[in-house]
């Protein structure tokens, strides 16, 4: 709880919204002319919440004397607390008899509604308190859509049994588009797994958090169904099912042709999806082949719906290794549960920076 001493105005639309929430807020013996002059006054000077809890207490004593000894206070501190509310909004909250002293009617109003200002500030403060022990938030993630479906979600599984109260929002795209919300600040972090256009690395942080195969496959009624090798060259001579442009399948894919000496509009392309579950159902039931995540395919490799093609080039088996990366914007606050979630969560074996990406 903010101690006494500290300065906290309670902000005119504080005020607003309790003038428009509670429709009993001024009494109806008030006079048109009062409550007018009482709220043009309460939203034109601030209030702070010392003078609240000094109020309060003096109205649960009945008495200025021990109102101050309540909050280790001078008695003359408390009395010119109050005198200052009343000179501020021109009313008495206070009628001074002898040594006693009576709540007026705005003084009851102002009980009613202090209490529940700083009971709100109350749960305020509990609130801030488990936010910062994890025990509330939000972790706005965005991932590609492989790293999204098939290696992201255990970790968020995992992390939301230790961490119940935090809410976590996941929104799926290609790496283009994850990566620009992260620059955009529209993720506190994002995991992709291609290659990020250099106009935008500059203000992206980039961790390898993990790793995985490309393969190529095709389904049963493909030709090279069951091949025990196929050559490099032979790829120019089958329809392929790709992914969208801006994903990381694609352009990790490309990248390799290119090492093989094949440009990808060279490749005969009958069609291209957003979706890797949308290629991988098109090629397992066509006689197109496709370049896809390892992770993808466990299930129809295993149940042989789709079968991995063994290609050679210089009578070499050849691999299509990738990374899987987190990125997160270099100068944005890290929140504590973003933190969290890379820190026990995600696996980091080889940090590296998005500006020596290859």
């Amino acid at each position: 709880m903010a101690k006494l001493g500290q300065r906290n105005e309670i902000s005119s639309l504080t005020i607003r919204k309790l003038v428009r929430c509670n429709k009993c807020f001024f009494p109806p013996k008030q006079s048109i002319k009062s409550i007018n002059l009482f709220i043009a006054n309460f939203l034109a000077m601030g209030m702070t919440l010392d003078q609240l809890r000094i109020f309060l207490a003096a109205a649960d004593h009945m008495n200025f004397t021990r109102a101050a000894e309540a909050l280790y206070m001078t008695q003359s501190s408390v009395s010119a607390a109050i005198h200052n509310l009343e000179d501020r909004y021109d009313m008495k909250l206070f009628n001074r008899i002898g040594r006693h002293i009576e709540i007026t009617e705005a003084g009851r109003l102002l009980q009613v509604e202090a209490q529940k200002i700083l009971g709100q500030v109350t749960l305020t403060e509990r609130g801030l308190g488990e936010l910062s022990a994890l025990r509330r938030g939000e972790l706005h993630l965005g991932a590609s859509r492989t790293v999204g479906n098939y290696w992201l979600p255990p970790k968020i599984s995992r992390f939301k049994q230790q961490y119940p109260g935090i809410q976590i929002y996941c929104t799926l795209g290609n790496t283009k588009e994850i990566s620009a919300g992260i620059a955009n600040r529209k993720f506190d972090l994002g995991f992709v797994e291609g290659e990020i256009e250099p106009t935008i690395c500059k203000v992206l942080e980039l961790e390898t958090v993990g790793s995985d195969h490309l393969i190529i496959v095709v389904g049963k009624h493909h030709p090279w169904y069951k091949s025990a090798m196929i050559s490099a060259s032979e790829l120019l001579t089958t329809t392929w099912i790709m992914r969208e442009q801006g994903s990381g399948t694609r352009s990790m894919f490309e990248r390799a042709l290119g090492r093989w000496g094949i440009a990808c509009d060279q490749l005969k392309i009958a069609l291209e999806m957003s979706s890797g579950e949308m290629v991988k159902s098109v090629v397992e039931n066509g006689e197109s082949a496709t370049a896809i995540s390892k992770l993808m395919v466990k299930k129809e490799l295993r149940l042989k719906t789709l079968y991995e093609v063994p290609i050679y080039r210089l009578a070499r088996p050849v691999k299509i290794s990738r990374c899987f990366f987190k990125i997160r914007h270099r100068q944005c606050f890290q929140t504590r549960s973003s933190h969290a979630f890379s820190e026990n969560f995600v696996d980091q074996p080889k940090p590296s920076d998005v500006s020596s990406q290859r």
